[in-house]
């Protein structure tokens, strides 16, 4: 299983907020804007804290199994690399996201003085954190199930469990 590159996310993130932006400024050149929803940061928001509890609960068993304790469960690979790739595709949709709330946001800053795109503003803006927070998380769990280095595999160096 690959690492998950900062340089991609941060790619899909550019590229989706360009594009947000343009479509902001073509779609506001009609007369309306579609709308930040107010669920946005909040289910990115759970989305993170599922990611992190997941990945704080796999580092509390991987710690005990490797200090041998009587009590510690061990952890199945597969389900270790099927929560790699769930925070994987979680970082990927959330660099999505942020990109296209964080477009919509900017486009907004113009028109601050109107409450109606103000409060759209500060949704986008919460979004683009909570979608931060999202990829924080995924990064997080997947350093937290990267198996250590190999010595017997000449070092071929740390791979996500799988």
């Amino acid at each position: 299983m690959k690492e998950l590159r900062i340089r991609v996310l941060a790619g899909v993130f550019v590229v989706a907020g360009v594009l947000s932006w343009a479509g902001a400024r073509l779609w506001s050149s009609f007369g309306t804007l579609p709308s930040v929803p107010v669920a946005a940061p909040v289910v990115l928001a759970l989305i993170a804290v599922v990611l992190a509890a997941t990945a704080l609960s796999l580092r509390a068993r991987l710690k005990a199994q490797r200090e041998r304790r009587p009590e510690a469960k061990g952890v199945d690979p597969l389900m270790a690399a099927r929560a790699v790739v769930f925070g994987q595709a979680s970082a990927l949709v959330a660099a999505l996201v942020c990109g296209m709330y964080g477009g919509t946001g900017v486009f907004l800053l113009g028109s601050l003085d109107i409450p109606a795109r103000r409060d759209q503003a500060i949704y986008a803006g919460f979004s683009v954190l909570a979608g931060i927070g999202v990829i924080a998380a995924a990064i997080f769990l997947e350093r937290v199930c990267k198996l250590p280095e190999d010595d017997e595999n000449n070092g071929a160096g740390a791979t996500p469990a799988a």
